[in-house]
């Protein structure tokens, strides 16, 4: 069927098939040329983080992303389509919008959907750490792996890594940010971080309202992922047990971990 294959002819239907062939080749050269000038531009503009978390939240069940305005009781059943960017949703700005002038006090704390806490400080850094919820799924036995002081962390990239045995999963960072000081376990492995541009805009972040009803649906996605014969050994005097997977033997440490704390 090609001209250098020996008995080759020339006749409509070689030249309806090599036209579909090298159609086909050119698409596909083409589109990994462009795969990689992405890649290498996103490297080069220190962008690879956001189109990591771009494929990353694709694979993301629905029951992981439900819209900050359900959780809220704002509106109905809705899933975020954003990657969790809230700036770029046209709903959550009308939402603000009607919101307007209701707004209250700047709280204490914010909460990554991937169970990273965010504290801001006076001098304008930023304090996290991994939540109640994400620590006792992760549970006591894990050791973290933290970024060196002066190590750039990106919003929905690495934060820091837990590692039990061989396996190891990850926090995501909630903001982007320069390590400035970080503390071991007896101090809830926190990472203190500076902004790079301006100040932190922590509008993407749960707050207020939004956290307890989060934490719930967090629970039962939680109980989701594990044998219904092993939910009762989840508590202990109405509060949740600090090490969930080594309560429930055949668990996999990882692969729960990973799917409770956003790394699909």
């Amino acid at each position: 069927m090609f001209p250098w294959v020996y008995g080759f002819e020339w006749n409509a239907g070689t030249v309806i098939f090599l036209g579909l062939f090298f159609t086909v080749v050119i698409v596909i050269l083409t589109t990994v040329t462009v795969a990689v000038v992405r890649s290498l531009r996103a490297f080069a503009q220190r962008k690879h983080h956001a189109v990591g978390w771009e494929a990353q939240f694709e694979d993301l069940g629905r029951e992981a992303r439900p819209c900050r305005h359900q959780l809220a009781g704002e509106t109905d059943q809705r899933y975020c389509r954003h990657g969790f960017e809230c700036k770029d949703c046209d709903f959550h700005r009308k939402m603000l919008d009607v919101a307007e002038g209701e707004a209250g006090d700047a709280p204490d704390r914010y909460f990554h959907r991937g169970h990273a806490w965010v504290r801001p400080e006076t001098d304008g850094t930023v304090t996290i750490g991994i939540d109640d919820f994400g620590a006792k799924v992760v549970g006591p036995r894990a050791r973290a792996k933290l970024p060196r002081i002066g190590r750039r962390i990106h919003e929905n990239g690495t934060g820091w890594r837990f590692l039990l045995g061989d396996d190891s999963v990850r926090v995501l960072a909630p903001v982007t940010g320069e390590v400035v000081a970080h503390g071991g376990r007896d101090e809830g492995w926190y990472l203190r971080v500076k902004p790079l541009d301006g100040p932190f805009d922590l509008g993407h972040l749960l707050q207020g309202p939004e956290v307890r009803p989060w934490m719930e649906h967090e629970m039962a996605r939680l109980l989701r992922l594990i044998p219904k014969d092993c939910h009762s050994d989840l508590t202990r005097d109405g509060r949740m047990v600090d090490d969930v997977t080594a309560h429930c033997s055949g668990l996999d440490w990882d692969v729960v971990c990973a799917e409770i704390l956003l790394e699909p």
